[in-house]
């Protein structure tokens, strides 16, 4: 079967988004790609600080709520729709529910053929990047980086301490139906 859908989950700052840009480049046809972070930058300021939306503490916690789940389900269901549409889609999320996060995407992406990446990175290397980022509160990268995979069942897995996005890209690439 030819691979659909690619997911990657890792913690904030671990490379996914650079991975996915990467992929884009690498691989032969078209991919659209599909980002929590766009997720959240598409949801009203109102959610985006609030106890029904997402919250941000100042050590890097994320607290989701009720009307942020069910946006979340409908984007979910959305990418789902483009893939089944015909669209190739590279997901980069945060699993942080751990295999409860990869559930929801497995009932959302029924039928479809994915392939499902963990990317790690050291906790103090995505310390390093988030400081370096400077859009995200510190201690979220080092909260993030192990809880997120709990759990979780991969096809394959990139590790992006010591290892270029571009090289990351190729190895997911090479395991593209």
């Amino acid at each position: 079967m030819t691979t659909q859908v690619i997911v990657l989950n890792g913690g904030s700052s671990s490379g996914k988004s650079g991975i996915v840009r990467c992929l884009q480049a690498v691989l032969p046809d078209p991919w659209l790609a599909a980002a929590v972070d766009s997720l959240v930058d598409a949801m009203p300021a109102s959610l985006q600080t609030s106890e029904a939306g997402i919250e941000f503490a100042a050590d890097g916690g994320v607290h989701i709520g009720s009307e942020f789940r069910k946006l979340e389900a409908a984007w979910r269901e959305g990418v789902a729709a483009m893939a089944r549409a015909g669209a190739r889609i590279i997901v980069d999320d945060v699993f942080l529910g751990g295999a409860e996060s990869q559930e929801r995407w497995r009932k959302a992406l029924g039928g479809l053929d994915v392939l499902w990446v963990g990317v790690t990175c050291e906790s103090e290397v995505a310390a390093g990047r988030e400081i370096a980022r400077g859009d995200r509160a510190r201690g979220m990268a080092a909260g993030q980086a192990e809880v997120v995979h709990r759990g979780v069942v991969y096809d394959l897995s990139v590790d992006t301490t010591h290892t270029e996005s571009l090289d990351c890209a190729r190895a997911i690439a090479a395991h593209v139906g």
